[in-house]
């Protein structure tokens, strides 16, 4: 590690009450640091419900039964006892609830699966096809500004909210915002929402169903374009344990907007405490240089315990 001087720019000098956009290329190892994708928004005891598999051990198998009963009981506690079963088979149905970095649409969704639990199901058929709406709109008021220059500013610089689903999944698709099978994702709730939201007598008879539907359908689309821990095009590959935001897309207009305000911008020796609330440790200089990104998944992969940062 370089030492710190007064003449150099590092995270122990600068102003953290400023977003990191705004001070990131002044520190003097700016070309040794990435952003860190990191999220603890996420709920996965669904899994807890699946069956063991045919290899597992028998010491496995107890485990996973046992765990799968504490999570019962904190079910029951969480949704209430009145019809807990019932509840815990919805809980099932619904499945996990993405790695998805911060974001508006995190409570609401969390929200619209509680609703269904419950057996609320035409507020979280309703709530998932509103949630829906929102983020398509969200996308698109809060990332036109940096396409003014494509056929597709015309037609939406002007507008306020969009309730014409078609236009915003055409522009953000042409844009390159959305992943593939967001926009499949997208399209299918469009026609769920369409049928469901306006009148149709059709709805009774397959609400629950539908709410299902359109809880999978959200999920997958914040799975697919806000995950936190996956295989995109913007994560640096080769790093276990941790994903990171690769250079190149740091300019993205997606990227830039809602993954790099909540992304730590570390370098690889960074650390992670919970004694008091999540914190994250890092050393203040990396020295001088750029790494490439691979450069830095090597220098990631290849770090020892006694390199990594300590509490101060």
């Amino acid at each position: 590690m370089v030492t710190n001087s007064s003449e150099r720019i590092t995270i122990s000098t600068i102003d953290w009450s400023k977003p990191v956009v705004e001070w990131k290329s002044t520190l003097a190892d700016f070309g040794r640091r990435r952003h860190l994708s990191y999220t603890m928004d996420f709920d996965s005891r669904a899994h807890v419900f699946d069956e063991p598999g045919e290899g597992w051990t028998e010491e496995a198998k107890r485990l996973h039964m046992e765990n799968r009963e504490r999570t019962k009981i904190g079910l029951v506690r969480e949704f209430g006892e009145i019809f807990s079963e019932k509840k815990i088979e919805n809980f099932v149905a619904i499945g996990t609830k993405p790695f998805s970095v911060l974001a508006y649409h995190n409570h609401f969704f969390d929200q619209v699966r509680r609703a269904f639990v419950i057996g609320a199901y035409y507020p979280a058929l309703v709530g998932a096809c509103a949630l829906g709406e929102r983020i398509l709109n969200h996308l698109v008021l809060d990332l036109r500004d940096f396409y003014k220059s494509t056929p597709e500013y015309r037609k939406v610089f002007r507008k306020g909210s969009f309730d014409n689903w078609q236009v915003p999944i055409d522009t953000l698709e042409a844009w390159n915002v959305l992943q593939p099978k967001a926009v499949t994702e997208f399209r299918a709730l469009m026609e769920l929402r369409h049928r469901s939201i306006h009148f149709n007598v059709g709805t009774y008879a397959t609400l629950k169903e539908d709410a299902l539907s359109a809880i999978h359908h959200m999920r997958e689309i914040i799975d697919q374009q806000f995950t936190a821990f996956g295989d995109r095009p913007w994560f640096i590959t080769g790093t276990k344990g941790h994903l990171f935001i690769k250079r190149e897309w740091e300019e993205n207009p997606f990227i830039k907007t809602y993954y790099l305000p909540s992304s730590p911008f570390v370098g690889p020796y960074f650390a992670i405490s919970f004694d008091q609330g999540l914190q994250f440790h890092d050393h203040h200089d990396y020295g001088d240089g750029h790494w490439s990104d691979d450069e830095f998944a090597a220098v990631f992969e290849a770090r020892s315990l006694d390199q990594l940062a300590k509490a101060e």
